[in-house]
């Protein structure tokens, strides 16, 4: 399909999905702030044409649509599906080898080839001179936010040993020294960690080089959670329809068709401050210590496009890339989670924070109903891969329900509140991992995991008023319904003085199972009428916002045989607490500066 990141813009621009912004722009901030607006009224890809600073123009808004990113892969897609399927489990080939038969010539006739006049050697340059493009004001500096990194372990100078990841890049700000080190966000556990635990055994310099742009399945190949022996590079051969070009320089490996190239070595026993960042929880990710790199040498090819996306809270371009798996991977999830028929990890609630599954329960069907098979099913879920950094994972019964649908969250709530038993449901781990991004555990990338199970019958009417039977105490007040059965109440502020001691006159003003027959769940916060205005604020506040073990409590709860229930509603506290990291907020100057852009190109975003 598309040979290039330049390419793929004019295909765009050809069928009215792109728009040029020919005046000025600055990348600190202002960029961004033309991104999010045009992102939030579903518009089209943008280029800005001349950036503040730099020689070189810029791209975003790519994959702004679910609609954009189909069009982008239209031509590829369907083959590519065939061969994750196949790769996840051979035995599909014997199954439906009609289905398969040119799927092994897929995978082979996208192997990656060496370039020996590489696009991307076309030129050098620096970091100072690229656009340095900041998302957000606390932002610790600029940052690449659609990069392949690309490393090779010891000894290797094979493609196929690659890892290809997209992990940020500081480029400018704290202690870095402009154009000659940046900064990179990565955790040792995970695939370019992996690498560098093994340079940190030898004496050979950990080389490695950041890719940006080039075809757009290239930034995509960065993210995908890959089955077992295919690689990024020949995935994402696969879905551009082209053979991934690669190049040497020296010791580093470059993609010969990137727009640019930062080859470097990373310092193998020092770190420098990385951070802040505005990330796609809708916080900043606080400034930490993370691995920084030596730069060694800018490349890019002629007429390059910077490729950036701008994050923050969800949905946001990079929704995209989730549903992009999802159409890949839907069909593996039963042969990855055994009896599991549906899985959505909630994007308004910024994807890890919240999973809500549907289950089966195979076994014993004249037994009482009581959620036996799916609590076994919720723990796969919650020691898999990426689904292991959930927080909250809530798991329903399909027998229950055969046609609820996982995605309809406000339809998965009801049918969940209506059925669950307080006192049975609630499946606690503490003091555990979660996220690294989620602030709302007990301390960095510590938290805890809530299980919440339910089968068999409804067993209570959801109501649609707030309940006459609520009883709000001194600092509590403005009751608002957020859906059937979930309200949320506005409390005190949360302080380390008063701590959760403060929610106690409310649970104790509450006693009595009355309310649960109307109301089980109430979310105490900050901003009622804010979570009540629309359901993926209820599900971005409750549940990034709060730690189980910490924050959910019960009305009338108890503890039994190390057990914990409750006979009345189940109550989040929601509030905001002195250790969450700041949200993100946008420059009232700059949004007066984009609303005259936008006024002077006639635009009404």
């Amino acid at each position: 399909m598309h040979a290039s990141l330049r390419a793929a813009v004019a295909d765009l621009e050809r069928t009215g999905q792109l728009l040029r912004i020919t005046e000025e722009v600055d990348p600190d901030l202002e960029m961004a702030e033309i991104h999010r607006r045009v992102f939030a009224a579903r518009g089209p890809a943008i280029l800005y044409e001349r950036v503040k600073g730099s020689p070189f123009q810029a791209v975003s808004n790519l994959y702004g649509t679910y609609a954009r990113t189909d069009f982008l892969f239209r031509k590829t897609l369907p083959n590519v599906k065939k061969v994750v399927e196949l790769k996840a489990d051979p035995a599909n080939f014997a199954k439906n080898p009609l289905r398969y038969a040119k799927s092994p010539f897929t995978a082979l006739s996208a192997l990656p080839r060496r370039h020996l006049r590489p696009a991307v050697k076309y030129a050098q340059t620096t970091i100072d001179q690229l656009p340095l493009v900041k998302s957000w004001p606390m932002d610790g500096g600029a940052f690449v936010t659609l990069p392949q990194v690309c490393t090779l372990p010891p000894g290797s100078r094979k493609p196929m040993d690659t890892n290809l990841g997209m992990y940020r890049i500081q480029l400018t700000g704290n202690d870095y020294v402009t154009n000659e080190e940046i900064g990179l966000h990565y955790q040792l556990h995970r695939g370019i960690g992996v690498h560098h635990t093994e340079y940190n055994r030898t004496d050979a310099p950990f080389r490695a080089s950041v890719f940006i742009g080039g075809p757009p399945s290239h930034a995509f190949s960065a993210i995908m959670p890959l089955p077992e022996g295919l690689s990024e590079m020949t995935f994402a051969g696969m879905l551009a329809g082209r053979r991934f070009g690669y190049a040497w320089d020296r010791d580093w490996l470059l993609s010969a068709d990137a727009d640019f190239v930062i080859t470097g070595t990373i310092r193998k026993g020092e770190k420098k401050p990385e951070g802040p960042f505005g990330d796609h929880l809708g916080y900043y990710s606080l400034q930490h210590d993370f691995p920084v790199m030596d730069v060694e040498t800018v490349w890019h090819r002629k007429d390059p496009l910077w490729h950036f996306t701008v994050v923050g809270r969800p949905p946001a371009e990079d929704s995209s890339f989730g549903y992009l798996i999802h159409q890949l991977v839907e069909d593996l999830t039963p042969g990855e989670f055994p009896g599991i028929r549906q899985i959505n990890a909630v994007d308004e609630a910024g994807v890890h924070p919240l999973l809500l599954a549907v289950g089966s329960e195979r076994y014993m069907p004249f037994r009482e109903k009581v959620p036996e098979e799916i609590i076994t099913q919720a723990n796969r879920i919650l020691g898999s891969g990426q689904t292991s950094l959930a927080k909250y994972c809530l798991i329903v019964a399909q027998e229950d329900d055969p046609a609820l649908n996982a995605n309809d969250q406000p339809a998965f709530f009801r049918h969940l509140l209506e059925r669950f038993d307080p006192t049975r449901d609630l499946h606690f781990q503490t003091r555990t991992t979660i996220d690294t991004l989620d602030y709302s555990g007990s301390g960095w990338n510590a938290g805890s995991k809530l299980i919440w199970a339910c089968r068999g019958e409804a067993r209570r009417t959801l109501s649609a008023t707030v309940p006459d039977a609520l009883s709000l105490p001194e600092g509590y007040g403005a009751p608002q319904l957020v859906a059937p059965g979930i309200l949320a109440v506005q409390g005190p502020t949360f302080t380390k003085e008063d701590g959760y001691a403060s929610l106690q006159p409310f649970l104790g003003a509450n006693a009595g199972a009355g309310l649960l027959e109307k109301t089980p769940l109430i979310v105490v916060c900050d901003d009622s009428a804010f979570l009540a205005a629309d359901f993926s604020n209820f599900v971005w506040a409750a549940f990034t916002r709060s730690n189980p073990s910490h924050d959910l409590h019960g009305i009338d709860a108890f503890t039994e045989h190390k057990h914990w229930g409750c006979r009345g509603p189940v109550v989040i506290d929601a509030r905001i607490k002195p250790w969450h990291a700041p949200g993100l907020v946008t420059d009232d100057a700059v949004t007066r500066r984009v609303d005259a852009l936008m006024e002077r190109m006639g635009l009404t975003y």
